[in-house]
């Protein structure tokens, strides 16, 4: 992730604690997202796990993005022009789910991840029919 000074001075926008996908990100970041785009398909997640090399070669994944795929290193996947929502189709293949990649995202574990989400979470609460109108009618 670019330093908040560097992006400053480019005239871009810095959200302290996350990386922006923004159009530089996804030109950088285009032949590792077309390949995660690809696992929509059995035959490619398939033709993955049989040999991840070959199949990283198809796309052109530059060596940072090859490295990150070696590692799973989810966040030098992000660094090198991934997009979490096609950087999930390739977390399913190696068992991670939105809730990993969260933590990951993070720096938490998983469990602090999911306590975080739930101490915001709003509860919908539902009143039946009847209670409704008694309330209108009091």
């Amino acid at each position: 992730m670019p330093p908040f000074s560097r992006l400053a001075a480019e005239g871009k926008r810095a959200i302290p604690g996350t990386m922006v996908f923004d159009g530089d990100a996804a030109q950088d970041g285009y032949a590792l997202n077309a390949m995660c785009y690809s696992f929509n398909s059995a035959q490619n997640r398939q033709a993955f796990a049989a040999d991840e090399e070959a199949y990283m070669e198809h796309f052109h994944l530059t060596p940072q993005q090859r490295e990150a795929v070696r590692r799973r290193d989810v966040l030098a996947m992000l660094d090198a022009g991934g997009n979490v929502y096609y950087l999930a189709k390739l977390a399913g293949i190696l068992g991670l789910n939105v809730q990993d990649l969260g933590a990951l995202q993070t720096g938490m574990t998983l469990d602090d991840f999911k306590a975080a989400l739930l101490s915001h979470a709003v509860t919908e609460t539902r009143v039946s029919p009847a209670l409704a109108k008694r309330r209108i009618a009091a």
